[in-house]
C-alpha cells in the first residue's frame, strides 16, 4: 500500500473519488500515465500494489463515488499496461466483476464500462474469466435501468467478437451455464441467450449441433413467447439447426426425439407446428436410430391427427404414413408391445380420426407380426371390444376387420363369438345400435356359416333365456334380409336335398327354437318359400292371418301381400292335394324325391342316404318353449308376490320407499323383447 501511495499523488487519489465525473476521469489519465511509466521500467511490483490499492481502497468502498473512481481507475491501469495487462489481469477483473452486481445502477454502469475498456485491451485472455462474464451480461441483460441495459449490449457485443475470434473459448464449460438458463421467462433474456446460441452456431469451429439436445427444449419453450421478436428469433434458430441436422451424417436423433414428442402436445399451436415440423424430419431422416422411439413419436401423431389446426394435421397424418411405412424386425429394439400400448390408448380419443389411425396401426402390426400381437392379445382384445359401442361406423368396420384378422385362428374365433355374444347380452343397446353391423361384417369376413353356426351353438345352452329370445329374433332378422347372407339362404333352401343345406338347418334350429316367430321364418325360408312347389306355405300365412287382429298393421300388410300372390301359380293337383288334409305328403315331395315316415329322405339316385328328423326337431322345439313358459310364469310370480307385498305393507310404507317405477332386478318381460330396430 506505501509503495502505491509513493507513486500515486494524494491529489489524484482525492479526485479519483470526487463526486465530479470530469474529476474522476483526469485522474483516471494521470494513473494511466503512472502505470505506463511503472511498465516501461519493468517494475510490476509496484504496478500490483496500485491495481490492489484501486480495487481494496475504492472499488469495494461503502461509497459510491469511491467505486466509480476505482472501476474508472482499473480501466485506466489497464489501459496503461497495454500488452502486459495479460499477467495482472487477476487482480484487475474480479473487482470489476463484482461490482457489475452493484447495489447503485450507476456503479453497474461504469463496471460494465470499465470492463468494455479491459476488454479492448486484453481482448483473447479475458476468456478464462468468460463464464462469470457471461452469467453477469445475462443478469445485466434484464437490468431495471436502461442506461446499464445499453452498456451491458455493448459489452456483450465485444465479448461475442473476442469469443468468436478466440481458440481458447471451451464450448464444453458455456452448455451448463446455457443449458440452466434456457427456461428463464424473461424476455430480454431469451434474447440474449437466443442471441449467443446464433452467434457460437456461426462459427465454424464450435459444433453447436453436438450440443443441440441440452438446450433444444428451452428454444421451444420460446416458440410461445408472448414477444413476437422472441418467437421469431426462436423459430429462426431452430430453423437453422433443422437444416444443419438434414446435411450432418450424424445427429443424436434420439434425445430430441424424446423432447419433440413432449413438444407436439403443447397447448400452444405453433409450438405443435414446429415440434410435429421436426418430428417428420426426423422419422425421413433418422431410420434405425428412432426405432427405441416409434412408440413415443406415434403417441405425439395420433393426436396431431386430429388437431384444429389444418397445418398440423396435414403434416401429422404424413408422418404418420412415413412412420408406418419403415418396416422394422422386432429383434432390433421394435417394441411391438409399446406401439400396441399406444394405439390402444389412442382408441379412448375423443376424435374420430385419431381413432381410426390408431386402428390402422393394430391392422399393420398384425399383418407384419402376427405372432408378436398376439402374444399381447389379453391386453387389447377387451379395448377392440369396447371398440364396437364406438359411435363411429367407419371405427366399427375397422374393428370388425382386426377382429376377424385375429380370428382366423380357430381358437381365437370361437373366443371372438363368445365374448360377443357376451357384450351383447350385458349390452342390449349395442345390439339394437349396432348389431345387424357387426353381424353383417364379420359374415363377411369370416364365412357366414361359419359365423351363424357357431353363434347358434352359444346360443342352444344360454342361460338367460330371455336374452337367447332377443339374439336369434336379431340373428332371424338378418338372416332373412341382408344381402351378405344370399348364399346361406340359398343353402337352407336346400334343406330337403343337399346334406350341407340340411346340417345348416339342423344347426340353427336348435338355437331358433328360442323364439317361435324366428323358427317359423327359419322353416318357411328351408321348405315353404316355392309356391308352385308348397301350397301349404300359402295355408301357412293364411292361418297367421287369422291369427292376427283384423285392425291390425300387421293384418292388412299380410292380407295385402296375400292378395299379390297369383293364381295361375298353382295347378289343380296341387290344390287337391292341399285339401286332402295331409300336408305331409305336399311338403315332403321334391322333384324325385321321396321322404319316409320316419323322417328319413331317399333320393333316387341314392347320394343322401337321410334327411330332417322332423318329429325329432318338433320335440325339440317343444321342450325348448316349456322352458320360456316355465320362465314367463316365474317373472309373473315374482312380480305378483311383489305386488302383494307392496299392498299389505300399506300406504305408510310405500310412501316411505318412494317412487318405483320399476324392479331393475327382474329380467325383461316377453313384452319387452326385441331383436334389432
Amino acid at each position: 500500500m506505501a509503495d502505491a501511495l509513493s507513486v500515486i499523488p494524494a491529489s489524484v487519489l482525492r479526485n479519483l473519488s470526487d463526486k465530479l465525473y470530469e474529476k474522476r476521469k483526469n485522474a483516471a489519465l494521470e494513473v494511466e500515465g503512472i502505470v505506463k511509466q511503472l511498465a516501461l521500467s519493468g517494475d510490476h511490483e509496484k504496478i500490483s500494489a496500485v491495481i490492489k490499492l484501486l480495487a481494496k481502497e475504492f472499488t469495494y468502498s461503502p461509497q459510491a463515488n469511491h467505486r466509480k473512481g476505482g472501476l474508472i481507475g482499473l480501466a485506466a491501469a489497464t489501459v496503461g499496461l497495454t500488452s502486459e495487462a495479460a499477467q495482472h489481469l487477476e487482480q484487475i477483473v474480479p473487482p470489476v466483476l463484482n461490482s457489475l452486481s452493484d447495489q447503485d445502477s450507476r456503479v453497474r454502469y461504469y463496471a460494465c464500462e470499465a470492463l468494455y475498456n479491459i476488454a479492448k485491451v486484453v481482448r483473447g485472455d479475458l476468456i478464462i474469466f468468460f463464464n462469470q462474464i457471461f452469467d453477469a451480461l445475462c443478469k445485466l441483460s434484464a437490468d431495471s435501468d436502461a442506461n446499464v441495459q445499453s452498456a451491458a449490449h455493448l459489452l456483450d457485443r465485444l465479448v461475442k467478437d473476442i469469443v468468436t475470434e478466440s481458440d481458447q473459448f471451451s464450448i464444453e464449460e458455456f452448455i451448463p451455464l446455457l443449458r440452466e438458463r434456457m427456461n428463464v421467462l424473461n424476455p430480454y433474456v431469451r434474447q440474449f441467450l437466443v442471441g449467443w446460441i446464433t452467434v457460437l452456431d456461426s462459427v465454424p469451429d464450435i459444433d453447436m449441433l453436438g450440443f443441440l439436445p441440452d438446450f433444444l427444449d428451452g428454444l421451444f419453450n420460446m416458440l410461445s413467447d408472448s414477444s413476437p421478436e422472441i418467437r421469431q428469433q426462436a423459430d429462426s434458430a431452430l430453423s437453422e439447426f433443422l437444416q444443419e441436422i438434414k446435411n450432418s451424417p450424424s445427429v443424436d436423433y434420439g434425445r430430441m426425439a424424446e423432447i419433440l414428442v413432449q413438444r407436439a402436445a403443447s397447448p400452444d399451436e405453433f409450438t405443435r407446428l414446429t415440434a410435429i415440423t421436426w418430428i417428420n424430419e426426423f422419422v425421413k431422416l433418422g431410420g434405425d436410430q428412432l426405432v427405441p422411439y416409434y412408440a413415443d413419436i406415434l403417441g405425439a401423431i395420433l393426436p396431431c391427427i386430429s388437431d384444429k389446426e389444418e397445418k398440423i394435421r396435414v403434416v401429422a397424418r404424413e408422418t404418420n404414413e412415413e412412420l408406418r411405412s419403415i418396416k422394422s424386425d422386432p429383434a432390433e429394439t421394435f417394441d411391438v408391445g409399446a406401439i400396441l400400448y399406444i394405439a390402444r390408448r389412442q382408441l379412448d380419443s375423443e376424435w374420430e380420426a385419431t381413432r381410426i389411425e390408431a386402428l390402422h396401426w393394430i391392422s399393420t402390426l398384425l399383418d407384419r407380426h402376427r405372432a408378436e400381437v398376439l402374444c399381447f392379445l389379453n391386453d387389447i382384445f377387451d379395448t377392440l371390444l369396447k371398440a364396437l359401442s364406438d359411435s363411429s361406423d367407419e371405427v366399427v368396420l375397422l374393428v370388425l376387420d382386426i377382429h376377424a384378422c385375429i380370428a382366423r385362428d380357430p381358437q381365437h374365433f370361437r373366443q371372438l363369438i363368445v365374448f360377443l355374444v357376451h357384450n351383447f347380452r350385458v349390452d342390449h343397446s349395442l345390439l339394437e345400435r349396432r348389431g345387424a353391423l357387426i353381424i353383417r361384417r364379420l359374415c363377411v369376413l369370416l364365412d357366414a356359416e361359419r359365423v351363424y353356426r357357431e353363434l347358434s351353438t352359444i346360443l342352444e345352452g344360454e342361460a338367460d333365456l330371455d336374452f337367447a329370445c332377443i339374439m336369434v329374433q336379431a340373428l332371424n332378422l338378418i338372416l332373412l334380409t341382408s344381402s351378405e347372407l344370399s348364399v346361406l339362404r340359398e343353402l337352407l333352401k336346400q334343406s330337403l336335398v343337399n346334406a350341407a343345406g340340411k346340417d345348416l338347418f339342423v344347426s340353427l334350429y336348435a338355437s331358433w327354437c328360442h323364439s317361435p316367430m324366428a323358427i317359423l321364418s327359419l322353416c318357411l325360408l328351408a321348405q315353404l318359400l316355392e309356391p308352385g312347389r308348397y301350397i301349404w306355405l300359402l295355408k301357412a300365412l293364411y292361418g297367421l292371418l287369422m291369427l292376427l287382429p283384423q285392425q291390425s298393421a300387421a293384418f292388412k300388410i299380410l292380407r295385402t301381400r296375400l292378395k299379390t300372390v297369383p293364381s295361375h301359380s298353382f295347378n289343380g293337383d296341387q290344390l287337391k292335394r292341399a285339401s286332402s288334409g295331409n300336408p305331409c305328403s305336399q311338403i315332403l315331395h321334391y322333384s324325385g324325391s321321396q321322404i319316409t315316415e320316419d323322417g328319413n329322405l331317399r333320393q333316387d339316385n341314392g347320394n343322401l342316404q337321410s334327411g330332417i328328423n322332423f318329429a325329432s326337431r318338433l320335440q325339440q322345439f317343444v321342450q325348448m318353449q316349456r322352458q320360456h313358459r316355465m320362465l314367463e310364469k316365474s317373472q309373473e310370480q315374482s312380480i305378483a308376490r311383489s305386488s302383494s307385498t307392496l299392498s299389505k305393507e300399506g300406504p305408510e310404507a310405500e310412501e316411505s320407499r318412494g317412487p318405483q317405477t320399476s324392479n331393475s332386478n327382474l329380467p325383461p318381460s316377453r313384452s319387452s323383447r326385441r331383436g334389432l330396430g
